[in-house]
């Protein structure tokens, strides 16, 4: 497959409406052929390296297409604005907090770019793929590459912010808060501190069976599983 319209061909038939229900329900919009995650991962490695087609992919706005561009294109190619074009037009959280920030973390304006969404005001999607894309450096990069000061002064901000957030911004805050004390152990401490004052954070999670994880708990369950401080080599899933 080399061409936008033979991956959207093999697209549309993988989908089922039965999947693409499930996907509506969370949110993803009609412009979506229900194509399940490992069905995507297959037609990954037939287009894997293909950078460019996978950017032409996710201009499509379709959501298969798009969650399958945020698998196989290259973050290192990725410019500020062609990363700032893919956060402004994701069409779905999946895309947003998933395939945009999986792909802004290999790229080396990752960091720059997650400070920027992070602080947007305009648009909550904006904001929370800030979030999730930071969740995924920190668990990425080693700790000796991270600046350690900034972490402890994002950690303070969702302390102060979390309440007052949209609905996904704090979704995401939540899960950046879990990150940071399950991949940076010197901050660790402060991490757990910040999850004991959040509690537990409402987000309202639509006509799903989704829940919020309660951050401290979760933190606890991977100290007693060992698995703290261990960093992924990619946040693909």
């Amino acid at each position: 497959m080399d061409t936008v319209t033979q991956v959207m061909k093999e697209l549309k038939k993988c989908g089922s409406e039965q999947t693409r229900k499930i996907y509506a329900r969370h949110g993803a919009g009609d412009n979506v052929f229900g194509v399940k995650a490992a069905d995507l991962k297959v037609i990954a490695k037939k287009i894997k390296g293909k950078h460019e087609l996978a950017c032409e992919l996710y201009e499509t706005g379709n959501y298969d297409a798009m969650y399958l561009a945020g698998l196989v294109a290259d973050g290192k190619q990725m410019s500020k604005k062609e990363l700032n074009d893919w956060a402004k037009s994701a069409v779905w959280q999946w895309i947003s907090e998933y395939a945009v920030p999986w792909v802004a973390t290999e790229s080396p304006h990752g960091r720059d770019m997650a400070m920027k969404w992070i602080k947007s005001k305009k648009k909550e999607s904006i904001a929370s793929c800030g979030w999730s894309t930071y969740s995924s450096l920190v668990a990425t990069t080693p700790d000796e590459e991270l600046d350690l000061a900034e972490i402890k002064e994002l950690l303070k901000r969702v302390e102060k912010e979390i309440d007052t957030s949209a609905n996904r911004v704090r979704y995401t805050m939540n899960g950046f808060v879990i990150a940071v004390a399950a991949y940076v152990t010197p901050v660790l401490k402060q991490a757990k501190a910040t999850a004991k004052k959040l509690g537990k954070v409402g987000v309202d999670m639509g006509d799903t069976a989704c829940k919020v994880p309660l951050a401290l708990e979760y933190i606890e369950k991977l100290e007693k599983a060992g698995r703290v401080g261990k960093k992924r080599k990619t946040t693909r899933c």
